[in-house]
């Protein structure tokens, strides 16, 4: 079995991404409702191009030629006590065909790793509700959870 590889999704890899969104509708046909469409990969394309984009990260898991994991975060500026950087982890995803074999683990160790770089103090999660998800960031090393809302606008 070939060995998990983490790689920074570029524009040249939507079509690998795409196939990746495709499957995890194929293996869990209930949980995405974002069509996967001719507009939704002009959008995607547009965002590489677009400055409002310029704080995400995102990383992809790579099995041989095929993604099998992805993990996207937002580097966040604020002025509320103009020492402290954060990040908002937006998606962490492995297919479900691949789960509980340390992917998850990797991509969050490696945007951990990547952040730290680049000077960013804390990660700040949503968290789904399912007991797999939960499971998992309660394993995640430095972690604490406290109470969050969504507000929708």
């Amino acid at each position: 079995m070939n060995e998990i590889t983490i790689r920074s999704f570029t524009v040249e890899q939507i079509p690998a991404v795409l196939d990746f969104e495709r499957e995890l509708r194929r293996q869990e046909p209930d949980t995405y409702f974002w069509d996967i469409d001719e507009a939704y990969e002009m959008q995607l394309k547009a965002s590489f191009a677009n400055p409002a984009f310029a704080s995400a990260r995102s990383l992809l898991a790579y099995r041989g030629q095929q993604v099998v994991g992805r993990i996207d975060a937002n580097i966040m500026a604020s002025y509320f006590d103009g020492s402290t950087n954060e990040a908002y982890l937006n998606w962490i995803c492995v297919l479900k065909s691949e789960r509980h074999q340390g992917t998850a683990r990797l991509l969050m160790a490696e945007l951990r790793q990547r952040l730290k770089a680049e000077g960013v103090d804390y990660l700040v999660a949503l968290t789904a509700e399912n007991g797999e998800a939960a499971r998992f960031y309660d394993s995640v090393e430095g972690s604490s959870f406290f109470r969050g809302i969504n507000i929708q606008l």
